[in-house]
């Protein structure tokens, strides 16, 4: 066992599942204009075969999500959302009865109609932000929730973003965010700085320096960093998302040195590599 990994456990549909390694989150996009893979999986069909794959290459959850969240993105409506949500879950659960899923979405309409057809895990860009029923929704089902740190809409985030201090803010952020959560009785919470969402590069790679700042602060949620292949990456670099491949392993691998528990990644072969050769 690497020591600098902290196992840790979450509990999906009433069964504890337990992490001695650090987890991989294949990242299932069902929209046409997210910013890597965009329009890629918008059929059943192709669906079902990139969530195989992801599966087939390691996976130990699936994140889906119908709404691009790429900067300057506009959100789609709750109603809207729902409804292309609850369809994929239910068809990813009635094909991969066993697998752990995740739904990416900010709204606890679609939240809860996923929950519904199977969803395991709320994965909310806003914290909770843009809707005050997320919370309680979370809290009535007895699921995992992803918290990650944020500060506006996509459309809106990167207007500009600025701190005082960046990593006494996101304390700030998290602690009043936990607090809200554990006393409407929510128990699996999971930390997630939020690279790309209301920072500029520089910020976010004061973040990424910091990750054991967030690790030893708040020991007992597991730590999700989000990476992959993300402007951070490829701007300093001149380069595409297309091409940012290896700055994503480069920076996962830094990511795990510092701390982090789950990689949320397109690329899931090459992230369960650089995770189990971590762990030796």
């Amino acid at each position: 066992m690497n020591s600098i990994f902290k196992p840790f456990t979450i509990t999906c549909r009433g069964t504890l599942r337990q992490f001695d390694r650090p987890a991989v989150m294949g990242i299932v996009n069902v929209t046409p204009d997210s910013f890597y893979d965009g329009g890629c999986h918008t059929t059943d069909d192709a669906v079902i075969e990139h969530a195989h794959k992801l599966l087939s290459n390691g996976a130990d959850i699936l994140d889906i999500g119908c709404v691009s969240t790429r900067s300057g993105a506009q959100l789609m409506e709750p109603q809207e959302e729902a409804g292309k949500l609850s369809h994929i879950v239910r068809l990813l659960r009635r094909t991969f009865p066993s697998a752990i899923l995740s739904v990416d979405t900010c709204f606890s309409l679609p939240a809860a109609k996923a929950l519904d057809e199977g969803a395991d895990i709320i994965n909310d860009i806003s914290g909770g932000m843009f809707d005050k029923e997320m919370f309680p929704t979370v809290a009535q089902y007895h699921v995992p929730y992803i918290l990650m740190h944020n500060t506006a809409t996509p459309d809106r985030m990167q207007h500009n973003p600025h701190y005082d201090d960046i990593l006494q803010e996101m304390t700030l952020y998290f602690s009043r965010a936990l607090e809200q959560l554990y006393q409407l009785g929510v128990n699996d919470v999971i930390l997630d700085p939020g690279f790309g969402f209301g920072k500029t590069v520089e910020h976010n790679y004061t973040v990424f320096r910091h990750l054991p700042h967030f690790r030893n602060l708040f020991p007992n949620e597991p730590l999700l960093v989000a990476l992959s292949r993300k402007s951070m990456i490829y701007k300093p670099l001149g380069i595409t998302p297309d091409e940012a491949l290896a700055g994503t392993i480069a920076l996962d691998a830094q990511a795990l040195q510092m701390g982090a528990q789950l990689l949320r990644v397109h690329d899931v072969k090459e992230a369960v590599q650089t995770a189990k050769l971590f762990m030796i």
